[in-house]
Order: C-alpha cells, then sequence, then structure tokens
C-alpha cells in the first residue's frame, strides 16, 4: 500500500488493490479503474456497512430516495458510496434501482406510506425524516390532505416538505423533534440515530450539509470556540461522541447511557462521560 493509499479514508474512498474509484487514478495502485452508475435507494431505510456482510456493525444509514454511485455487484452486495456526504460501503442490491427525481422530503420524524390516500388503510412501510419522494398530485380525504405517488401511495401532506425548501427554524429545533428517538449505533433516521447521525440529519433538514462521524465533523463543521461561549447550536466534541447545545447549560445528544436522544446538564453530561471519553476534546460553532 503506497503512503497515499494509508492516507485516505476508506469511508469516503472507493478503493481496493482491485477495484477502485477512477477518480483515484495516479493516486492508488488498483487493478481496474471504475466509474460509478447513478441509483437510488428505494427501501425505506438500510445499512451501510464496511464489509458485505449482514453481521458486520453498521457505519452509516441511506433514506429512502438518497441517491449514490454503484461501483461494483457481487453475490447479492453493491459496493456504493452516497451522493450527499460521500460515505462508501456495501448494502444489498436490493436496496436501490433507478434514479427519478424526489419533489419532496419527509419533514416529520416519522410518517406513513399508505396504499391510498386513507390513514385508516394499513399501511406500506414507514419513513423517516429526510427521506426523498416524488409526489404526482394530491387528493384529500375527510379533510387531511395526502400527496401522491405514481402508484397511487399516499403520505400525509403535512409530513413533507419541498426538496427546494429548508425547513423553518435552526437546526436545534429539529433536532429536539428526535427526544427519546432510541440510540442506534450508525442510525441516521427517525427509528434509531447516534450522536453525529443526529447532527448530521438535523442540519440537513435546514439546508446545511456536513460529513458524516464525529471525527470528521471535528475537523470541518464550523469554527473552534472556546468553552466559555457556548450558546445554542454550538457543538460539543468528546473523542468518539458529539453533543448540541440546546442553551449554555443543556446538551442534546444521541447517547448509549440513556439509550436514547436526551437532554443533559453538560457539566453533569462532561463528569458522567469523563470515564469513558475523557474530557470534551473541542467545541464549534456551525
Amino acid at each position: 500500500m503506497t503512503e497515499t493509499e494509508t492516507k485516505l479514508d476508506r469511508r469516503l474512498n472507493i478503493f481496493r488493490p482491485d477495484l477502485a474509484d477512477e477518480k483515484l487514478q495516479g493516486k492508488v495502485t488498483a487493478e481496474r479503474f471504475v466509474k460509478g452508475s447513478p441509483a437510488q435507494i428505494t427501501v425505506p431505510v438500510i445499512g451501510l456497512r464496511p464489509k458485505p456482510d449482514l453481521t458486520a456493525g453498521i457505519d452509516t444509514e441511506l433514506l429512502l430516495g438518497e441517491t449514490l454511485q454503484v461501483f461494483e455487484r457481487s453475490n447479492g452486495w453493491a459496493w456504493v458510496q452516497a451522493d450527499a456526504d460521500g460515505y462508501a460501503g456495501y448494502l444489498p442490491e436490493t436496496a436501490f434501482g433507478e434514479t427519478v427525481v424526489a419533489t419532496h422530503r419527509i419533514s416529520a420524524p416519522r410518517t406513513f406510506l399508505y396504499p391510498q390516500a386513507e390513514l385508516r388503510k394499513p399501511p406500506l412501510a414507514a419513513l423517516s425524516m429526510g427521506s426523498l419522494v416524488r409526489f404526482v398530485g394530491e387528493e384529500e380525504t375527510r379533510g387531511t390532505r395526502y400527496l401522491m405517488t405514481e402508484k397511487g401511495e399516499g403520505v400525509i401532506a403535512a409530513h413533507c416538505q419541498s426538496v427546494e425548501e429548508a425547513q423553518a427554524g435552526d437546526y436545534v429545533s429539529i433536532a429536539l423533534r428526535f427526544l427519546e428517538t432510541p440510540y442506534l449505533w450508525g442510525g441516521r433516521s427517525g427509528f434509531g440515530i447516534d450522536c453525529s447521525g443526529l447532527v448530521q440529519l438535523s442540519m440537513a433538514m435546514t439546508g446545511k450539509s456536513v460529513l458524516r462521524d464525529t471525527d470528521m465533523q471535528v475537523k470541518s463543521v464550523g469554527s473552534e470556540i472556546e468553552r466559555a461561549d457556548l450558546r445554542r447550536g454550538d457543538l460539543v466534541f468528546w473523542k468518539g461522541h458529539v453533543g448540541i447545545m440546546e442553551d449554555e447549560k443543556t446538551l442534546l445528544h444521541a447517547n448509549g447511557h440513556t439509550m436514547n436522544v436526551a437532554r443533559e446538564n453538560l457539566d453533569e453530561a462532561i463528569k458522567r462521560i469523563g470515564w469513558l471519553y475523557e474530557l470534551p476534546t473541542a467545541f464549534r460553532r456551525p
């Protein structure tokens, strides 16, 4: 392995000795260089894994409608890279299909996809905030408005927003909507989420794009500040953990202590977390 290859982050780059992204020609050594083929997630949520093995822990998750580049298909698995944040990994081939242009984004933490414009019907699926859907019309049943897919499926219109608009309010307001959502390592949805996933998804809903993991965020999000200057929206980083300041004293974070998204006094959190992650490594303002 070359010095350049050693420095390349496998989470953000497609390369192995036998195959690599054509964009890495001249930077890595590989038998073949290929161009990714566009695709789109067709299931509500799917884990992206470091290897093609369902027993491997997930690095992150991709949501319905999110686009990606496919570099290899083999034995029912695909090696892919997400367009939104560049995260690379493996997922089942059954999780994606051809791309369509989404018109709306799910704006509620969780909602349902119904077989028609009727909330009394058993839903076909549950969708997370951030999912992207193409709607072609709308219907109203007993005063409830639905946005409709080409297949005649319906989603509550109040749970959706146009892809062209950012959700109103600051990103902390979005993050607060996930209170008590279960903690899930690698999770990035309303069904389960981790600390950096909460930061990324909440910011994305207000039009801010950030990288996925804490070590990436601490190097790239905003600017460093002093602890004494903390205010709403600032981020507190530990080695392997991140939390959002709801106000000058309150931390909001997905954590393995309460196993959900919870509020915690910052001083108490620093004391409690210290035995595992030591003291905070950085304070940053997006």
